[in-house]
């Protein structure tokens, strides 16, 4: 039976794999000569995970690395079923010649790593159904509460996550989201976001960026390709 592991459990069970536990998943990356390659093997570790992919395993294929990512995905955390997928993902890698590794003192430009990014807010359940809309991110499985963090549903973005403050600070905020959409797509991302508790800051650059804000003055702009030239 499929049971959830702990953070140990997890860490422990896929050392010796080349897996590594990160913020509630397995990851691990293995070096590869050409996108060629990259593709090849992709398609090999999905045959292996069989029906299970599709629900477990989420895959970034570049020319000189494969990233594989295990988690159980409708249940947000890692599983039993998760090692045993890492444990065949990585002898279908040592197969062909292509060890799996977390990239750790091999040289390479860093190790696999996940991103979160921390939003600082008073009223967190203000102001988090602004940055769901802005973002177009969504809820994690079992964590749909009006505090809990914001996953981007494609899984390439990183996780938007918030903590509490116990006072405001009186200084405007030193960092902002930019979120580059399709031109046609940026009138609905604006309306939605408006519609969620935000306000437009400014559209005088617009339709480079329009600048927008949540309840609490972070602030985020809605970007295209257009009004840029010339």
């Amino acid at each position: 039976m499929e049971q959830i592991l702990s953070r140990q459990e997890a860490s422990e069970a896929v050392q010796d794999y080349g897996w590594r536990f990160l913020l509630g998943t397995l990851r691990t990356s293995v070096r590869v000569r050409s996108l060629a390659q990259a593709v090849s093997l992709a398609a090999d570790t999905v045959a292996v995970c069989g029906d299970d992919a599709d629900l477990h395993l989420r895959v970034d294929v570049r020319p000189d690395r494969v990233v594989f990512t295990l988690q159980s995905l409708d249940r947000a955390a890692v599983t039993t079923r998760d090692v045993e997928l890492a444990r065949q993902i990585s002898a279908t890698a040592d197969r062909s010649g292509l060890p799996a590794e977390p990239e750790i003192g091999t040289g390479a430009p860093r190790s696999v790593q996940l991103l979160e990014i921390a939003i600082d807010a008073l009223n967190i359940a203000g102001i988090r159904p602004f940055w769901k809309a802005v973002l177009g991110y969504a809820d994690e499985a079992g964590a749909e509460g009006p505090e809990d963090p914001l996953i981007d549903p494609v899984g390439q973005g990183p996780a938007i996550w918030f903590q509490q403050m116990d006072r405001a600070r009186p200084q405007r905020n030193r960092i902002h989201f930019d979120i580059c959409v399709p031109h046609d797509e940026a009138p609905r991302r604006i309306e939605t976001a408006l519609a969620a508790g935000g306000r437009l800051v400014s559209a005088t650059r617009a339709p480079a960026f329009w600048v927008l804000a949540d309840l609490e003055g972070n602030e985020a702009c809605v970007t295209t390709w257009q009004g840029r030239d010339g």
